[in-house]
């Protein structure tokens, strides 16, 4: 005896299979967006929090420690969204027209607190200058590359932007010990040369470096350059957009 099945029940079964067929990146992708948007409300929380009870926090360790570290995790966050978009083949640089040192200055207003809670000096020294980038791209940029100098300098970071070979150039000093000899380089940054089996994956580099390629003239493509020296001897982050 043949057994068969009910021709109804077979397209019941496929169509349950396919509802099931999950696209696991998107559904990684949106959480990460919703994440990315908590902690962005988190971080204006522990702002007002600071402007509210600034004697009593400012100079706690452990406050600063939170907001650091919550900023650092927005920063990760930020990137893995641009890099997914990057795989989606979505993510272009929005190229428009900025006053450099103004874009300086408002973004370093947004560590303001943490660096004034942590004893840091921060000032910028940047040529009266217009720049073309996709603001939003470059935010995230500096964003990380500030957070990161937070944690590795003693003292002091200094943001720079100046004209050089027909680049813009904008840069991210600080007084630390710098950046070890294996990270020196310049050019482009490849997802294959990151290590995620060690406690650094330069992921923000990868991103850094994708952002300044986003940006292109006349066949020129923007790059970052990682050196040592500056005005205090330390670590040299700078990104040449064309």
């Amino acid at each position: 005896m043949t057994d068969t099945q009910n021709p109804s029940a077979l397209s019941a079964k496929n169509t349950s299979q396919a509802d099931q067929s999950i696209d696991f990146s998107m559904v990684i992708a949106s959480a990460v967006h919703d994440m990315k948007n908590s902690l962005g409300m988190l971080l204006n929380s522990l702002d007002e929090l600071r402007q509210e009870h600034g004697e009593q926090l400012s100079g706690t360790r452990g406050f600063n420690t939170l907001q650091y570290e919550a900023e650092r995790v927005h920063n990760d966050l930020v990137q893995l969204l641009g890099i997914y978009r990057l795989g989606e083949q979505t993510l272009s640089a929005h190229i428009e027209e900025h006053f450099v040192p103004d874009f300086l200055q408002e973004n370093l207003a947004r560590h303001t607190p943490l660096l004034d809670g942590l004893g840091i000096q921060c000032s910028v020294a940047a040529d009266d200058l217009l720049g073309f980038f996709d603001e939003d791209l470059l935010t995230g940029v500096l964003n990380n590359t500030i957070n990161n100098a937070i944690r590795y300098t003693r003292s002091r970071i200094h943001l720079t932007a100046r004209q050089q070979d027909d680049y813009l150039v904008i840069g991210v000093e600080d007084d630390g010990r710098g950046y070890p000899e294996s990270m020196q380089h310049s050019g482009p940054v490849s997802f294959g040369s990151l290590d995620f089996n060690s406690g650094s994956t330069s992921l923000g580099l990868f991103f850094a470096s994708t952002v300044a390629q986003l940006h292109n003239q006349g066949g020129r493509k923007g790059e970052i350059r990682l050196r040592n020296g500056g005005q205090f001897g330390g670590g040299v982050f700078e990104i040449w957009l064309p």
